[in-house]
């Protein structure tokens, strides 16, 4: 986060967003964004990004490796959108004791 304008958010992730989860004490900002592989050009490879609501300075997203695979765009994102949240919190979890 930029210290030179605390009025605007900078953006943390490029990605949908799909759910605002709780996690010891802090709320997080989950997305789901897109990871472009030339060998798979066909597929649409999906992972998580958490961003804590509360960010402190120079704090950064954890993400997921490649989660999701599907054939189309609309497939992925409804694909992201069963994870319910105790499947979004343990997926944090692993993110942050890596």
């Amino acid at each position: 986060m930029s210290a030179s304008s605390p009025e605007s958010e900078p953006s943390h992730s490029q990605g949908q967003h799909m759910a605002t989860i709780s996690h010891q004490g802090r709320f997080w900002e989950v997305y789901l964004e897109f990871d472009n592989d030339p060998t798979c050009p066909d597929s649409f490879r999906g992972l998580l990004s958490f961003f804590p609501a509360d960010a402190n300075d120079g704090e950064v997203a954890v993400r997921t490796g490649t989660i999701i695979i599907e054939n189309s765009y609309e497939e992925a994102l409804a694909k992201a959108r069963t994870f319910e949240e105790p499947q979004l919190a343990g997926l944090l979890r692993s993110c942050l004791s890596g």
